[in-house]
């Protein structure tokens, strides 16, 4: 995914004068090819997010639609009220990418993973909080947020994604997408972690069970029609996300759900547990630790379904 970004960011500075990339010094041979159509658009801002929230803000507030790239954590949490204040306060359209979300360094501990940062986000008025599950759908959402007048966060991956969705889905902001039929349960997942989710899905499917995969692209805003639609083909829901299980996706839904009036929808969450993990591993290990990879899904959808 960052590939895709630092590709779609190029074609983005060469069709507009406007668009000006902000990086916490990280990736800086990444976007070489970016400094070369636009040098003058470019800024290692350093490891100074609050500072780099700030200028972001300011040059947006300008005229400009500047994009921050770094880690997830460090532009995020790091520089909340720069955010808080700068950004979603007065409405500033700044991009702001974290890469490197969920356990994507889970190597580094828990100062370097990113499990809280949609729950911190989403609470934001009028920010955008999107978790695309593959560059296909990074791209789309990332030319929609640099012609919103809204801010926007997109949190992505580290690299070597699989693509999940077909070349006719409807991607974009907001917009969310059946990437596997089934008829006994609904996957309603957000990011790179749906691809553990399909390979969970069709271990199931040899054991008999159906299980559907959905990707929302994010959890603010959500694609009400889609869900509403979803409420009438499904009753057995399993929310999914590389998160902490509170006030991520998952909350979001059941929020969403608790207004339907007479709604019957049963929904378990599935994420990180609300605990820092301790353990040391890769994004694999941690995966597996959780139960997060694609043999603990297909564990829990079997149980899901023998209920």
């Amino acid at each position: 995914m960052r590939d895709a970004f630092a590709q779609e960011m190029t074609r983005l500075a060469a069709e507009r004068t406007d668009v000006t990339l902000l990086s916490g010094d990280i990736g800086n041979r990444m976007f070489d090819r970016y400094k070369r159509v636009a040098p003058e658009r470019f800024y290692n801002c350093g490891i100074a997010e609050a500072n780099m929230m700030s200028v972001a803000a300011g040059m947006a507030l300008s005229g400009m639609r500047p994009v921050i790239y770094t880690i997830a954590p460090f532009t995020t949490t790091r520089c909340l009220e720069q955010i808080r204040v700068g950004v979603a306060y007065h409405q500033a359209p700044v991009v702001i990418v974290g890469t490197g979300s969920g356990l994507s360094y889970a190597e580094l501990g828990p100062t370097h993973h990113s499990l809280e940062d949609m729950a911190i986000l989403r609470a934001l008025p009028g920010l955008n909080v999107l978790a695309p599950a593959d560059g296909a759908e990074l791209v789309a959402q990332l030319r929609e947020a640099l012609v919103s007048p809204h801010p926007t966060y997109i949190r992505i991956g580290k690299k070597g994604e699989t693509r999940l969705h077909g070349e006719t889905a409807h991607l974009g902001i907001g917009k969310a997408n059946l990437l596997r039929d089934g008829s006994d349960l609904l996957v309603v997942g957000v990011g790179p972690i749906l691809y553990e989710a399909l390979q969970a899905a069709e271990s199931a499917a040899s054991k008999g069970v159906s299980v559907a995969v959905a990707s929302l692209g994010g959890v603010k805003p959500l694609d009400e029609d889609f869900l509403e639609a979803m409420t009438r083909r499904y009753k057995r829901w399993l929310s999914l996300e590389e998160h902490g299980i509170t006030g991520g996706l998952g909350s979001a839904l059941l929020e969403w759900l608790s207004e339907r009036d007479g709604s019957t929808i049963s929904l378990k969450r599935l994420g990180a547990p609300d605990a820092f993990v301790h353990e040391l591993g890769n994004q694999n290990y941690i995966r597996d630790l959780i139960g997060l990879n694609s043999r603990g899904l297909a564990k829990t959808y079997l149980q899901e379904y023998e209920k």
